[in-house]
């Protein structure tokens, strides 16, 4: 089937490759260093020079692409697929490219993304995409749900298949609504609605699989090579580490201040505690506008960024803040430059009292 889809291969490719060729383009206005990535505090925290940042993501999924269509019409069963099904894998990865790239190309513009809301947006509208094309889905190895209980029987797979599209296009639509809520809601609504969207139809076709062992239906028993079953055991033990080490990271960790006789202590969780002597602090600043500017290193979730940033005001300095904070204290201490939000306005508002008593900068 690789043959007879020459022509859509080519072009499909063609438009992942279509942001390089912007980028080409547009290569003497295009800054030298480009921002390519955002934390879940929706904080720039990677950047990459014009090569990278131009070429890379362009080719990365031009890789996948030509790999993930090499699967898929490899298989012989591909040759009764439904062709609108088939159409989806063609058209996935370029639309990707088209949008991550320019979110890309907007940042690089000054028209600095909202990722945070991008990120169920776009996969609100991956969902919905889907979810369509489920239903007209034949069984088959490589697009679908492809877990034993379809696999084993044509009607478990219909059905499955028909429910997991209204999942999906209910789910889309759910996450394209998530965008609206604040940062912390939006990603708890989008965690638990892409876990429901993986697990709900799995769940619905064993509950199809105990009724028709109870009616005594036969299942076929396709057999795995041994790279699926390794494959399969991998999967069973990973994927719920990370989903569990995601969820940890995303919605727990605190930031406590504790204002001692000779020094302030910072103790956070997932990143490096840190001791300011009161002797050693050179100015204490009480402030209402702040911006972070770009991460280098550190911790950035909907509830915490930490680590080491760089801004136009400060060069590089030391962020330790809720990502609700809306005020800060600004330290300066041997030429360096500590920055505190907390999650509460009088408790940022009580630290800086405490810090001008005891520093005697009042």
């Amino acid at each position: 089937m690789i043959r007879q889809n020459k022509r859509k291969i080519l072009l499909s490719s063609a438009v992942i490759l279509l942001p390089a060729l912007y980028g080409i383009i547009m290569w003497n206005h295009l800054p030298d260093t480009m921002a390519v990535h955002w934390g879940a505090d929706a904080i720039t925290d990677g950047t990459a020079g014009k090569v990278r940042a131009v070429f890379g993501l362009p080719l990365l999924y031009l890789l996948v692409h030509l790999f993930c269509l090499w699967l898929t019409l490899r298989d012989q069963e591909k040759r009764r697929q439904s062709r609108k099904a088939l159409e989806m894998m063609f058209w996935i990865l370029p639309a990707c490219s088209l949008v991550t790239n320019g979110i890309l190309y907007r940042a690089a513009w000054g028209k600095e993304p909202e990722p945070a809301m991008l990120v169920p947006v776009l996969l609100g509208v991956l969902f919905l995409w889907v979810g369509n094309y489920f239903p007209k889905l034949r069984r088959n190895r490589t697009l679908g749900i492809k877990v034993s209980w379809t696999l084993g029987n044509e009607e478990n797979w219909n059905r499955t298949h028909r429910f997991a599209g209204k999942v999906w296009v209910c789910g889309g639509l759910l996450l394209l609504m998530s965008a609206l809520l604040p940062l912390q809601a939006m990603v708890w609504v989008m965690v638990c609605v892409v876990a429901a969207l993986g697990l709900a139809p799995i769940a619905y076709s064993y509950a199809i699989f105990r009724q028709d062992r109870k009616a005594g239906v036969i299942y076929d028993t396709a057999p795995k090579s041994r790279t699926e079953k390794i494959a399969s055991k991998i999967t069973a033990v990973t994927v719920p580490i990370v989903l569990l080490g995601a969820a940890l990271l995303l919605f727990t960790g605190s930031m406590e201040i504790n204002c001692g006789e000779d020094a302030l202590t910072i103790k956070a969780s997932y990143w490096s505690d840190l001791r300011v002597e009161y002797s050693k602090i050179d100015t204490v600043e009480y402030r209402g506008d702040f911006d972070p500017g770009v991460r280098t290193n550190g911790f950035g979730s909907p509830k915490l960024s930490m680590g080491a940033f760089r801004n136009g005001e400060f060069g590089n300095y030391t962020l330790y803040a809720y990502t609700n904070a809306k005020e800060y204290i600004v330290l300066t201490s041997g030429g360096k430059t500590l920055v505190i939000g907390m999650d509460d306005e009088a408790k940022t508002q009580a630290i800086y009292e405490t810090l001008l008593e005891k520093t005697g900068k009042r």
